[in-house]
C-alpha cells in the first residue's frame, strides 16, 4: 500500500512539473509575440538601382617614347673621349662622343691641298684661253683682208678650241676638288657624334678605347617631351579602336593614375604569333613617365545592365560582405551578397540583391539585424 501511494504522488508530481512548464511556455511565447524589436533612429536607406554601364577591355603595353634615336658611329676609329652618361639630358647637336679625327682630319688637308692646285689649274687655263682667243680675233680681221691663208686661220682656231677645252677640263678638276673636300668635312665631322634631338640619354654602349665602326651604335636618345603606350589589342577586338580615339590609361608606375590617351596610330600587320595589332596611343606629359613602364589602356566594348550599391553600405563578417536590407515592415536583416567590379563611390552587385530593394546607406559598425529602423527623411 505505501509503495502504491509512493508511486501515485509520484506521477502527480511529474505532472504538475509539466503542467507548469507548459503555463511558462505559453507565458513566455506570448511575451515574444508582444515583445517590440528594438528600434534603430537616424539611418539612410538607400535603393539599390540598376544602371546601364559600358563593359571594357584592358589592353596591356609598354610606355615608350614618342622619339627614340640609336646614336651610332659613321667612321671607324678609337673613341678618344665620352662627354654623355645615362641620365643626362642633351639639346639638339650636342657633342656626345669624339672618335680619334687623325685621318680624317689629314683627309681634309690632302682635300684641301688638291682644291688650291685645282683652282691655279683653272686660272692658267683661264690666261691660256684669253690669250688665244686674242689671237684668234686678230688673225680673224687678217683672214677677213686676204691677207691669211686658210691653212694659217685653222691652225689659230684650232689653238683657241685647245685652249677652251683646257679650260673646261681644268673647271671640272675644281668640282671634283669641291666636291672631295666637301666628302672630307664630312667624314671630319662624323668624328663628333652628335645627339640628333633635344631628348635624354637613356643608354650608353661604348667607353673611351673602343673601336668604333660605321652603324655601331653608341647611345640611345629618347625625346622626353612625348610619350606613348604601344598596346596590344586582339585581332578579334581591334574594331573597337580607332585613330583619334580618348582612352582612359593607368600607369602602374604613376600610383595607377588615370591619365587620357589619344590613340594616334594603329599599325595594320597583325602579329601572327599573338594574333594582336600594336595600338599606340599618345600620352599626356608627365615627368614621371619613363621607358620601359607597365600600363594598360580601357577601350569600351559595349555596354550592359548592372546593379550597383554605395559602397558604403557593405558591412564586412570575416570573408563574407552583406547589406542591411530593410523589408516592408523596416525591419533590417543582414543579407550576404557578391560584388563585382567598383565604379567610384558604388560596387555592382552580381547576387543577392534585387532591383528597387531597400538598404542600410552607411551602416557601419552597427549591428542592425532584426531591428526596426526608423527611417531619416
Amino acid at each position: 500500500a505505501m509503495s502504491h501511494r509512493n508511486h501515485a504522488v509520484t506521477v502527480l508530481y511529474v505532472l504538475i512539473m509539466s503542467w507548469n512548464g507548459m503555463l511558462a511556455g505559453c507565458t513566455s511565447e506570448r511575451r515574444s509575440e508582444h515583445a517590440s524589436p528594438e528600434v534603430v533612429s537616424g539611418i539612410s536607406i538607400v535603393v539599390a538601382q540598376k544602371a546601364i554601364v559600358p563593359e571594357w577591355l584592358d589592353a596591356v603595353g609598354t610606355v615608350r617614347a614618342a622619339q627614340t634615336s640609336r646614336v651610332a658611329s659613321q667612321i671607324m676609329g678609337n673613341i678618344v673621349e665620352i662627354r654623355a652618361r645615362e641620365g643626362d639630358r642633351v639639346q639638339s647637336g650636342q657633342v656626345l662622343a669624339i672618335i680619334d679625327d687623325a685621318q680624317p682630319r689629314s683627309g681634309v688637308e690632302q682635300a684641301t691641298a688638291s682644291l688650291a692646285a685645282a683652282k691655279k689649274n683653272v686660272s692658267a687655263a683661264d690666261s691660256d684661253l684669253a690669250l688665244a682667243a686674242a689671237t684668234l680675233k686678230r688673225y680673224q680681221q687678217l683672214y677677213e683682208k686676204k691677207s691669211l691663208s686658210p691653212q694659217e686661220f685653222d691652225e689659230i682656231k684650232a689653238r683657241y678650241q685647245s685652249a677652251e677645252a683646257r679650260r673646261d677640263v681644268a673647271q671640272a678638276g675644281q668640282a671634283q676638288a669641291n666636291a672631295a673636300l666637301t666628302q672630307a668635312q664630312t667624314s671630319f665631322g662624323y668624328a663628333r657624334i652628335r645627339a640628333p634631338f633635344a631628348g635624354v640619354v637613356t643608354e650608353k654602349m661604348a667607353d673611351v678605347g673602343t673601336l668604333a665602326s660605321p652603324g655601331m651604335a653608341i647611345f640611345t636618345v629618347e625625346d622626353t617631351r612625348s610619350y606613348r603606350l604601344e598596346a596590344s589589342v586582339n585581332e578579334s577586338d581591334i574594331r573597337i579602336a580607332g585613330v583619334g580615339q580618348v582612352v582612359p590609361v593607368t600607369v602602374d608606375a604613376l600610383a595607377n593614375a588615370d591619365l587620357s590617351g589619344k590613340v594616334v596610330q594603329i599599325v595594320p600587320a597583325a602579329d601572327p604569333a599573338s594574333r594582336s595589332f600594336l595600338v599606340k596611343i599618345e600620352l599626356p606629359s608627365d615627368t614621371r613617365l619613363r621607358s620601359g613602364l607597365f600600363g594598360r589602356a580601357r577601350f569600351p566594348s559595349r555596354k550592359r545592365s548592372a546593379l550597383f550599391i554605395p559602397a558604403a553600405s557593405i558591412v564586412e563578417r570575416g570573408q563574407l560582405q552583406g547589406v542591411y536590407v530593410i523589408d516592408a515592415n523596416q525591419i533590417a536583416g543582414l543579407r550576404y551578397v557578391t560584388l563585382g567590379k567598383t565604379a567610384g563611390p558604388q560596387v555592382e552587385v552580381l547576387s543577392g540583391l534585387q532591383d528597387g530593394e531597400r538598404l542600410a546607406a552607411a551602416p557601419g559598425d552597427l549591428e542592425l539585424g532584426g531591428k526596426r529602423i526608423a527611417v531619416r527623411q
